[in-house]
């Protein structure tokens, strides 16, 4: 094999992921304790560096199937990140992805196992480097696109209440939602299949439970339709 660069500099390129989840009313990231130099100890996102035969979302694939058990789940890649300095270890290029979990299908012994753990997005320790840079970029861009495409439907199990879909916009928003403009809204788009089950957890009257129709949307979109929340 021909080695043309060989006059080049070498550098490391690795994978970060910001990873989010919903429970309990509250928007999540799962985060790492460090267990290595540098920065041994210290809170992390998901990452790990690109092997010689694979692309980066592979790379991304296989640090959240590693950590979560979990394969296809909502990935989008967002920023490179290349200070210098930014990782005293090695000359470290990063590039980050942010992804979606549901938090009721993750294997969580393997993420126990991994000494990982959920913190609300509201308190968010420090982090490493530049993770908190990572963070704030990636809650940034769900915030735009949650707006403009239903993957906040990728945070909530299967079957879901309005009052948990109006919960989940509202820790994405951090701000209290009008309920009867929300389910207007959201309602007139005629993407939610309503089911004859009802959730009874919270109150003894319970709620109905709704399912999101994918197939419907993408028959809507081939079509025009543009989802759009105004929030």
């Amino acid at each position: 094999m021909h080695q043309y660069y060989q006059q080049e500099d070498r550098q490391l390129v690795a994978v970060d992921c910001v990873i989010f989840g919903f429970d309990k009313g509250l928007l999540k990231l799962l985060l790492l304790k460090r267990n290595f130099e540098p920065g041994l100890g210290k809170w992390s996102l998901a990452g790990g560096f690109l092997q010689r035969k694979e692309s980066l979302v592979e790379a991304a694939d296989r640090v959240l199937c590693k950590l979560t058990g979990l394969k296809d789940v909502f990935l989008e890649q967002l920023y490179a990140y290349g200070n210098p300095a930014r990782d005293p270890g090695e000359r470290v290029v990063s590039v980050t992805y942010f992804a979606l979990l549901k938090v009721e299908d993750y294997y969580k012994d393997l993420v126990i196992e991994n000494g990982a753990h959920w913190q609300a997005i509201e308190n968010i320790p420090e982090l490493l480097f530049d993770h908190g840079e990572m963070v704030e970029k990636a809650l940034c861009r769900l915030r735009l696109v949650a707006k403009s495409q239903p993957i906040g439907f990728e945070l909530l199990p299967a079957k879901f209440t309005l009052p948990q879909l109006q919960s989940l916009y509202e820790a994405i928003y951090q701000k209290e939602l009008d309920k009867r403009n929300f389910r207007k809204k959201i309602l007139s788009m005629d993407l939610l299949d309503k089911l004859d089950e009802k959730d009874k957890s919270s109150s003894k009257k319970g709620a109905f439970l709704y399912r999101f129709n994918t197939e419907k949307y993408k028959e809507l979109v081939a079509k025009g339709f543009y989802f759009s929340l105004d929030i």
